[in-house]
């Protein structure tokens, strides 16, 4: 009973620590600390979002999948002749990748459910909260967002979106630690006049608005 308690407990850890260094991992890749690593991840990432845009999904993932097989198999059979050659035994070149353990366990994947879960509840919470007008500002900006996403919609597609939205992941936080200090005046000056403007609106609120917010 105790070896299993120990070993469950060993396998909880284990997995949190999994997670951990892959938030680290993607963390590290977004604010460039290694600039390698954030080049290829970025390039790659840009590509492949760029060909489901002017191919389809399947001939982008078959074209992926022949490229990896190109390289892999002309390099196993590179090795195999060198290691006919020169009359070694290194075995397959790709063996420490083989040998690697890639299994998911089932407390990594509870873990991630539980994550999910919570942020599902946090969303519907969020949703009800905001359709059922419960308050009257937050509904209003989430009317001008939508209203505004109409607009970008009309213009953009999905995978358009997407190709943007990965630039901006990437490019942001270098633009940020360039110019930290000129983008945290600018972000500064627009959540005042921001919040002067809700105060103002919230001002003009009916009465009982008001009450029910303050409720």
């Amino acid at each position: 009973m105790a070896d299993s308690t120990s070993s469950s407990t060993d396998s909880s850890s284990s997995s949190s620590s999994s997670l951990r260094d892959l938030t680290h991992s993607a963390l590290q890749l977004i604010h460039w600390r290694e600039p390698k690593k954030s080049t290829m991840a970025f390039g790659l990432s840009l590509l492949v979002l760029v060909s489901v845009a002017t191919l389809s999904v399947i001939s982008v993932v078959s074209y992926l999948m022949l490229a990896c097989l190109c390289v892999t198999i002309t390099f196993r059979v590179y090795k195999s002749v060198i290691q006919a050659v020169q009359k070694s035994e290194e075995g397959h070149p790709f063996r420490s990748l083989l040998e690697k353990d890639i299994s998911v366990s089932s407390e990594s994947v509870r873990q991630l459910a539980d994550q999910f879960l919570i942020h599902l509840n946090w969303f519907s919470s969020q949703t009800r909260r905001l359709l059922l007008v419960q308050d009257l500002v937050d509904s209003l900006k989430l009317a001008a967002a939508m209203w505004v996403m109409t607009y970008v919609g009309a213009v953009f597609n999905g995978v358009t979106i997407l190709i943007l939205a990965d630039i901006i992941f990437f490019t942001t936080p270098l633009i940020y630690q360039k110019k930290k200090t000129q983008i945290d005046r600018q972000i500064e000056l627009v959540r005042s006049r921001l919040e002067e403007t809700l105060q103002k609106l919230q001002d003009h609120l009916p009465g009982a608005v008001k009450r029910t917010k303050a409720e």
